[in-house]
């Protein structure tokens, strides 16, 4: 900026500033009302929420509980000859039930945590 910008600044009427601050508060405070009337129209022409009965509930049967499985990896099929493989002989996940489903549980002696320290199994 010029000294002569200054120098106007510097001079003016404290009423201008005041006013252009009030008209500037007119005008936001106009927008700010009109964003609300134009969001009311817009959500009056919304569908209706749903009514109690149409809201979701349980299943005849009760709660549908979570179930635990091991899951082991899925290989990919191996090549024999061909280039590649094509998409009807990858199976739609990477993972498959376990065979042995039982957990696998912590042994006295071995170490805690993954890779957490100790002796290990001896």
């Amino acid at each position: 900026m010029s000294n002569a910008t200054y120098v106007l600044a510097a001079g003016s009427n404290g009423w201008l500033n005041v006013t252009v601050a009030f008209v500037g508060g007119l005008i936001i405070a106009g927008a700010l009302i009109w964003a609300v009337q134009f969001g009311m129209r817009v959500r009056d022409r919304e569908s209706p929420r749903p009514r109690p009965d149409e809201q979701p509930h349980l299943p005849d049967t009760g709660a549908v509980y979570e179930t635990r499985e091991m899951r082991e990896p899925d290989e990919m099929p191996v090549t024999t000859g061909r280039e590649r493989l094509t998409p009807h002989e990858i199976h739609h996940t990477g993972s498959r039930t376990g065979a042995d489903q039982s957990r696998k549980r912590w042994l006295p002696g071995s170490s805690g945590s993954f890779g957490s320290g100790g002796l290990g199994r001896r």
